[in-house]
């Protein structure tokens, strides 16, 4: 009951900030607290990011809501998330998809994406499939996708990702290297791109044959 009430207070918080109250609603259902480390569980409903290991976070609540928001996710819509982390903000997503639809994330670091299947499943999301693999590259195999989410800033809007959206598709992204700034994406009917900047943020690098290339040790 002590989740419960600290996350309807987190929730409430992030009213008026440009949040739909749709993505509210799903946060309002998914247990943030079940996709946190047990050392940080006492913050789960703290609007700040938490470490999860190997040098990566868990977004802050207000950048999952705000994210999620400028998707305009639906029901039954096909979803392709960059960077699963813990699983929490592909269960928003599924969440907001439904059952109809799909969520897709890809993760790189083997224990995160051990970490979030066993996060999601205890949390009884059963429609997300995480996948071990180069993010930058997107996920080929179940291309194209209504709404690309990516959680890690790259150096410019990834060629693959863009192949991968369907047109009338939404894609959130960060960019940049020490300056980051988080944008919308749309691709329309004919193909052509529209980038909208929405601020500056902070996100882990992209890394890989798309993103940067350094590799980071996990």
């Amino acid at each position: 009951m002590e989740y419960e009430r600290k996350k309807a207070r987190l929730v409430n918080s992030l009213r008026g900030q440009g949040v739909s109250e749709k993505v509210l609603e799903a946060m309002k259902k998914v247990p943030r607290h079940l996709f946190v480390p047990e050392v940080h569980r006492d913050s789960s409903y703290v609007d700040t990011p938490l470490p999860i290991g190997y040098a990566q976070t868990i977004s802050a609540p207000h950048m999952v809501a705000t994210m999620c928001s400028l998707l305009e996710l639906e029901k039954g819509l096909k979803v392709l998330e960059i960077g699963t982390g813990s699983g929490y903000n592909a269960a928003v997503m599924a969440e907001l998809v439904g059952k109809d639809g799909k969520v897709y994330t890809v993760e790189r670091i083997e224990p995160l994406v051990n970490f979030a299947k066993v996060n999601l499943k205890n949390a009884g999301y059963e429609n997300v499939v995480v996948i071990m693999a180069n993010g930058s590259l997107g996920y080929p195999a179940e291309a194209p996708y209504d709404r690309i989410s990516v959680a890690a800033s790259a150096p410019d809007t990834p060629r693959m990702l863009l192949d991968q959206l369907k047109k009338g598709g939404l894609m959130v992204l960060p960019e940049g290297d020490i300056y980051q700034h988080l944008y919308l994406i749309k691709k329309d009917e004919d193909g052509n791109i529209v980038k909208e900047d929405w601020g500056g943020v902070t996100f882990v690098p992209l890394v890989g044959e798309d993103g940067f290339r350094f590799q980071t040790k996990p």
